[in-house]
Formats: C-alpha cells, structure tokens, sequence
C-alpha cells in the first residue's frame, strides 16, 4: 500500500536532504548514505528522484532570490565547479 502522496513527497525529500547534507561531511559518508538510503524498487527510487528534483528547485529559487541573479547563470556557474570540483576542463 503506498501512502498519500503529500506523505510520499516528503518522505523522498526528507532522504534527499539526508543523503545531501552526508555529502557535506567526507566522501566517506556520502558513500555510505547512498548506498543505505537510496531505495531499490523502483517506486522508491522514482520517489527519490523526484524529492532530490524538488530539493534542487528549492535551493535555486532561494539562491535566486539571494543574489538576483537568472536561473541558468546559477546553474551554468554550478556546472562549472562541479567540472572544476572532477578536473574536468570547462568549454566555457
């Protein structure tokens, strides 16, 4: 029986920011949460991706209202050290 999807939506938010905020603290941890809270079936998984989706909208429009800057130069700036972040060189 799946629950009520306001309970579904938060719950797949509640293990997105867990799985986020482990990143925060060494690789190790952030291994260890994926592996231990990312479900396996793919109801789960579909849930997950969709409370990660809505965490990361979130955090955009409040990064957007903190600098006023557009969207996609966030997200393109974001990109960019993310490439830095793996020695990936940036076409840009």
């Amino acid at each position: 029986m799946r629950a009520a999807p306001g309970e579904t939506v938060a719950a797949a938010m509640q293990l997105a920011i867990a799985l986020l905020t482990a990143g925060l603290n060494s690789p190790e941890m952030e291994a260890w949460a994926a592996d231990a809270l990312t479900p396996l079936d793919a109801d789960g998984l579909g849930d997950f991706m969709a409370g990660l989706h809505v965490v990361s909208v979130l955090r955009l429009n409040e990064l957007h209202e903190a600098t006023g800057e557009p969207s996609a130069a966030i997200l393109q700036r974001l990109a960019i050290l993310a490439e830095q972040g793996r020695g990936t060189p940036s076409a840009g």
